[in-house]
């Protein structure tokens, strides 16, 4: 990851538009959602009865209440690209381009990929795999998608890289967050390319090629451990898994993790983390960020809660401006999301 040379900081208040390099969409309406029947005790317990209880329960608008809500809410901390992985069992077909519509009517970039994954069995494998194909194909941007490996047998696994390698993209997979995924590295040695995204990390005993995607609020959240991003050097990038799309806070939860474990530790290095995102959507670097605060340096944002932008420019399109969005009406997109949700939580 040397090209293109990112700045350490930027001594005004622009800078290119933020990365979100792991996102979760579809978890934007989850806020306020009923209790699990029983409460959690493991990270494949919280998968259980939380959140394969929640996308099994989405549908095409559900989904697309949750992608305009999300990408409203990135645009509005500053981020203008939004590397998705998304989840619908019971609505496959087309789900990755209701995301990239909502996406589009806010003004954030985004790229799409379908979670391929066996615990729906080989039909909803088979369906996720060809929803990936039909996007990519068609002309979407993103990657093959995958969940886990403790969720994906050896032919899935297999039909995942391979189609990945026919379309000439990379693959976007959670590799190792909990004990419980400790095989994937072995598994996924002789597979994994450069191209690929590696999100989490947490427990992964060798390095593999790609781009480590580190999300260090989620692996506190879910209590499975600190990913030492360190390990990975230069290829790393920061990703929310789901918990908004404000990257400025996810860098200053990367830098505290960071000194919990080294307290030598400078504000540089999350940050050369944060930069990772541009190479991986280096058309964010062509956005523009007007912020509320200057300088734009590390070692300021890491102790300065606040900052917001004022304006943003995608390409050549003003999509922000004095703090509001200009191509959608933020309290209509919350109400709809809030009905959307309502609905949503009934059906769990």
């Amino acid at each position: 990851m040397s090209d293109p040379k990112l700045p350490d900081g930027f001594p005004g208040a622009r800078t290119p538009g933020l990365v979100c390099a792991h996102h979760h969409l579809y978890s934007a309406l989850a806020r306020g959602m009923p209790a699990p029947p029983k409460v959690p005790r493991s990270f494949p317990e919280i998968l259980e009865q939380v959140w394969w209880r929640l996308d099994r329960a989405l549908d095409l608008d559900l989904v697309y209440w949750s992608a305009k809500l999300g990408a409203l809410e990135a645009l509005l901390a500053g981020t203008t690209a939004i590397v998705d992985h998304h989840a619908s069992p019971s609505c496959i077909e087309g789900s990755l381009d209701v995301i990239a519509q909502a996406c589009a009517e806010v003004g954030v970039r985004v790229r799409c990929c379908y979670e391929v994954t066996d615990r729906g069995g080989p039909a909803e494998a088979k369906a996720g795999l060809a929803e990936n194909e039909r996007f990519l194909r068609a002309g979407g941007q993103g990657y093959v998608g995958a969940h886990a490996c403790f969720t994906l047998s050896p032919a899935t696994l297999e039909a995942v890289c391979g189609l990945a390698e026919d379309l000439g993209v990379g693959v976007h997979i959670h590799v190792a967050e909990d004990a419980c995924d400790a095989e994937a590295g072995a598994r996924l040695a002789p597979l994994a390319r450069d191209d690929w995204l590696l999100a989490h990390g947490v427990h992964l005993d060798r390095p593999l090629p790609g781009t480590l995607v580190h999300n260090p609020r989620s692996n506190m959240h879910n209590a499975v451990g600190y990913a030492r991003p360190r390990r990975f050097g230069d290829r790393v990038a920061l990703g929310t898994d789901g918990i908004g799309g404000d990257m400025l806070e996810e860098f200053r939860i990367a830098y505290v993790r960071l000194r919990e474990h080294d307290v030598t530790a400078a504000p540089t290095e999350p940050w050369a983390w944060l930069a990772g995102g541009w190479h991986l959507v280096p058309e964010a670097l062509q956005d523009e960020v007007v912020w509320s605060y200057a300088p734009m340096d590390p070692w300021h944002l890491a102790f300065t809660p606040g900052v917001r932008p004022l304006q943003v420019r995608v390409g050549d399109r003003l999509v922000l401006d004095q703090s509001r969005p200009t191509l959608v009406d933020p309290e209509e997109v919350r109400a709809k999301a809030a009905e959307a949700a309502t609905r949503l939580f009934a059906r769990l």
